[in-house]
């Protein structure tokens, strides 16, 4: 199968897929950009919470302090931050709301600038912006059968496109969008990770019989 990949984490996704018999092509449909360099204090606050890979790596760069506690959306999100103390099942700011212990007390939430805010209005969070997703437009996007998709930023910016390549998904926030966006999707990761990718590839690949 043809499968386009767009993560920011590209090389090893290939690697795996590529390990599985899959013809892969590399195209980048967002870009990250630091909003500064300046260190974050967590000291005084009884939750960190991070909802991205992106934010997660940010947040740890200027890190100062420890954090008391610390809730991550998707095992990949608690990995880039180097542990979690809480990974809700379903991986979007609703499933991390259910299981998060009330009253939660002091909380930053630390993510993409324009990330949604129904957390942290919920929990009355701090609000960090550590970065920003800038859409990419390539001149070519590679002829696939399947493209994959790892954020949401990455499914509006393929929606961009106007191509009818269905697609795999990371996960509910990022299928949400596709699907708001008149992706087809064709399978969602069911653990929100670089496993869970290429399991999820592997089960669209099954079900189109390639």
């Amino acid at each position: 199968m043809r499968v386009a990949v767009t993560s920011s984490l590209p090389d090893a996704l290939a690697e795996r897929l590529r390990a599985l018999g899959h013809d892969v092509a590399v195209c980048p449909l967002i870009a990250i950009e630091p909003l500064g360099d300046g260190p974050v204090d967590v000291e005084g606050y009884d939750w960190v919470v991070v909802t991205s890979v992106h934010g997660a790596r940010e947040l740890r760069r200027r890190l100062r302090g420890a954090p008391r506690r610390v809730a991550a959306i998707g095992a990949a999100t608690a990995e880039a931050f180097g542990g979690a103390d809480l990974i809700p099942a379903v991986s979007t700011q609703e499933g991390l709301l259910a299981e998060l212990p009330q009253p939660a007390g002091r909380v930053l939430f630390a993510g993409a600038e324009g990330a949604r805010q129904l957390l942290a209005a919920e929990l009355g969070a701090d609000v960090v912006p550590l970065y920003r997703t800038r859409e990419l437009r390539p001149e070519r996007f590679p002829e696939a059968d399947l493209v994959v998709l790892a954020s949401a930023s990455a499914a509006w910016a393929y929606a961009a496109l106007g191509l009818d390549v269905p697609a795999v998904s990371i996960g509910p926030e990022t299928t949400r969008a596709a699907r708001e966006a008149g992706i087809a999707v064709a399978a969602e990761a069911t653990t929100h990770d670089l496993d869970g990718l290429v399991a999820a590839v592997e089960a669209a690949a099954r079900q189109s019989g390639a």
